[in-house]
Order: C-alpha cells, then sequence, then structure tokens
C-alpha cells in the first residue's frame, strides 16, 4: 500500500499541467514570440500587438491548442530601438520559440531578423515594410504587410490624381522606412511627370521643426508627404499651425495613428490625407469582421490600428502552417509558407502567398484623411486600381 502511494505522488509530480508526462514532445507548449514596442513612441502599436495576438492565442488554447499542445505568447518588449531589438532576439531564442511575430518598426526588425535566421527561426513581420528587409535571402523571414515601394507608387497616384499636385516635398526621418519610403516616393514621383522640389529629413530627436518648417512654407508646394512616424508627425501638424503656414500634408502609414491626431490636435491635424493599408473598420472580409467583434468584446472598444489586425494576422498564418504540415520545425513551416501557403482567407484579405523573397503577394493601400473631428477616415476619392499595376 505504501509503494503504491509513493508511486501516485511520483506520477503526479511527473505529470504537466496538461495530463501528459512532463518533457514529453507531445505535452510541450509551443512556444511563440512577439516583440514589440511596449514602451517608447510606438507603444500604442506594440501594446496593441500584444492585444490582438493574446486574444487569439486563448482562443486557440480554449478550442485545445495546435496539435494537441498549448501555444504559449512569449512577449518582450524592444522599444522600438534597434539595440534593444537584438537583445530581445536572444532572449526570445533562450526561451525556446519556434516562431516570432514582429519587430514594429523596420529599424528594430532588421538585427532581429539577422539572428533569427542565424538560428533558424520562423520570423514573420506585420507591419515592418522596407523593401531590404527581404533582400538578404532569409529563407524563413515573412511579412503579412505590403511594400513600401508599393505604397510610395501609391502616393504618388494619389498626389497626382485625387490632389492634383504638380510640386511636391517629401520629407522623411532617416530611418530604414522613412528613408526608404520617401526615396521610392521620390523614384515614382519623378517617373510620373511630378516636381520633386522639395527633399529633407528631420531628425525624429528634435522636438522643434520650425527651420524646415520655414523652408517648406517657402518652397510653394501643391503637398508635402512625411514618412516618418506619428509622434514626428503630429509635432510637424502642431508646428505647422503655430507657425500659420498653409501647407497640404500627406503622411504615409506610419503617421495612421489615432496618437498623431492627440499630438498635434485636432484642428492642426485636420484635412491631413494619409496613405495606408485599410484600417479594421473598413475591411469587410468575413474573417476581419469576426475578428473585430471578438476584439470589441474582449476590451471594449474596436482595434484602432490596422497593424494590430496585422499582427493577429501573422499570428494566424503560423498556426495555419502548423496545422497544414503537423510539424512545429521552423523549416517545414517557412517550406510550407514558401511552396503550398496560398489563397488563404486573412483577416486583411485574401493572402495569395509569399514570393521567393517572403514578400506577401499583391497589394492593397487606401486613402484616408482626418476629419475635422479628428478621425481618420476613409477618403471618398480613391486612385484607379490600375495606377499600381
Amino acid at each position: 500500500m505504501k509503494r503504491l502511494v509513493v508511486m501516485t505522488v511520483l506520477l503526479a509530480l511527473l505529470l504537466g499541467p496538461f495530463g501528459l508526462i512532463a518533457g514529453a514532445q507531445e505535452g510541450e507548449p509551443i512556444r511563440i514570440g512577439l516583440q514589440g514596442p511596449m514602451t517608447g513612441d510606438y507603444a500604442y502599436e506594440g501594446q496593441g500587438f500584444e492585444k490582438a495576438v493574446r486574444l487569439l492565442v486563448d482562443k486557440v488554447n480554449e478550442e485545445g491548442g495546435l496539435l494537441g499542445r498549448p501555444v504559449e505568447l512569449v512577449v518582450e518588449d524592444d522599444a522600438g530601438d534597434p539595440t534593444q531589438s537584438a537583445l530581445v532576439a536572444d532572449r526570445l531564442i533562450d526561451a525556446g520559440v519556434i516562431a516570432v511575430i514582429g519587430a514594429y518598426n523596420s529599424t528594430a526588425t532588421e538585427p532581429a531578423s539577422e539572428i533569427y535566421n542565424e538560428e533558424g527561426i520562423l520570423h514573420i513581420t506585420p507591419s515592418s515594410t522596407a523593401t531590404r528587409l527581404t533582400e538578404k535571402g532569409f529563407e524563413r523571414f515573412f511579412r503579412v504587410c505590403f511594400l513600401d515601394d508599393r505604397q510610395a507608387l501609391f502616393a504618388v497616384m494619389a498626389m497626382r490624381d485625387v490632389l492634383g499636385a504638380e510640386r511636391i516635398g517629401i520629407l522623411h526621418d532617416n530611418s530604414t522606412y522613412a528613408a526608404g519610403l520617401a526615396e521610392w516616393t521620390r523614384t515614382y514621383a519623378e517617373e510620373y511627370g511630378l516636381e520633386v522640389a522639395f527633399y529633407d529629413a528631420i531628425n525624429p530627436d528634435d522636438q522643434d521643426f520650425t527651420p524646415i518648417l520655414t523652408n517648406i512654407g517657402q518652397a510653394d508646394l501643391d503637398v508635402v508627404y512625411f514618412t516618418g512616424y506619428h509622434a514626428q508627425g503630429g509635432l510637424l501638424l502642431r508646428q505647422t499651425a503655430d507657425l500659420g503656414l498653409d501647407i497640404q500634408w500627406m503622411m504615409g502609414n506610419a503617421s495612421n495613428n489615432p496618437e498623431m491626431v492627440e499630438i498635434a490636435g485636432v484642428e492642426a491635424a485636420a484635412g491631413t490625407f494619409i496613405t495606408t493599408e485599410p484600417l479594421p473598420q473598413d475591411l469587410e472580409y468575413p474573417e476581419a469582421v469576426e475578428f473585430v467583434e471578438m476584439f470589441t468584446e474582449a476590451y471594449g472598444e474596436p482595434p484602432a490600428s490596422v497593424w494590430w489586425l496585422l499582427a493577429a494576422e501573422a499570428f494566424n498564418v503560423i498556426a495555419h502552417a502548423i496545422e497544414e504540415t503537423e510539424s512545429t520545425d521552423p523549416g517545414v513551416l517557412a517550406e510550407y509558407l514558401h511552396e503550398d501557403f496560398k489563397d488563404y482567407p486573412g483577416l486583411s484579405g485574401p493572402i495569395i502567398g509569399f514570393d521567393e523573397k517572403g514578400d506577401r503577394l499583391g497589394t492593397i493601400h487606401a486613402l484616408y484623411q482626418i476629419n475635422e473631428e479628428g478621425v481618420i477616415t476613409y477618403y471618398p476619392e480613391q486612385p484607379q486600381p490600375e495606377s499600381e499595376e
């Protein structure tokens, strides 16, 4: 009898929380990393990443997990900083993740991608759009967002065909994303007959942009395209109003953020155009509608950022690959995404597939404008789809 009691106790100690012997392959959690800016200028996006992905992780676990195993989300804060990003990548690898979602900004994604590539980890970014990220031959690096060159062409078509601009300015912040988008915009603007009469960069650490705004105000421009991030975008809008300058601003998708309006003030932000992937509430796909409803029920408000939805998209892609291949081997998953992953009903629209570099095939952008109430709204006139071919 004593022997039986001892054996029962030992068995209980060996059993994991999921009723399987601890250490047995089928009982170990599948660890998926999420890296993003949980603090700093971009914390709004990073914290939204976590909300969106954790919502889906909880749903998967409630339904029995993946391959009968629970999913564990391992979250790390890179603060949008490249040095911190490299440290985060090391920590996530030490944690035993098989795949990573992130980072938010291209400047943080780039150093992390080098480390994940060396360690053979599957890596999907939901929001880093710098074209050069997928030109390094990393076979396990993918993105569910769209590239800067496509956004640049869309922006040029919007400036020319919707705003009727002929003489434009381009302003960036020297970050990987912003500089790349600016260069592509200049290339397409010149190709399509727009005069780039002003081209310059700000230091994102500055707080006073009076000198460069004064130069822009004197350049007689029809529109200025700012390709940087929302924190600096908000300051530019506010200081434009403070200086009494008449500048028609258009901004890229990193400024697609309600916090930019808060920084600028509603009056200063009103009238600003934004080129971006469609916002969650404007996606009519059944999968998107269901996700927005689920998010709203869980958090009391709908997802405000398209990047949150795309972070959820990245998780769904990883989960789908695991289920289809019945494997958690990053190499197997990456091969599946390259070779067999096609026509997936994504939250952000059908994912046709990925090309050999890991870039999502196809492109979806839309033109928005901040209205007088400070709300980022879908603009009724859009560039013609054939303009992006």
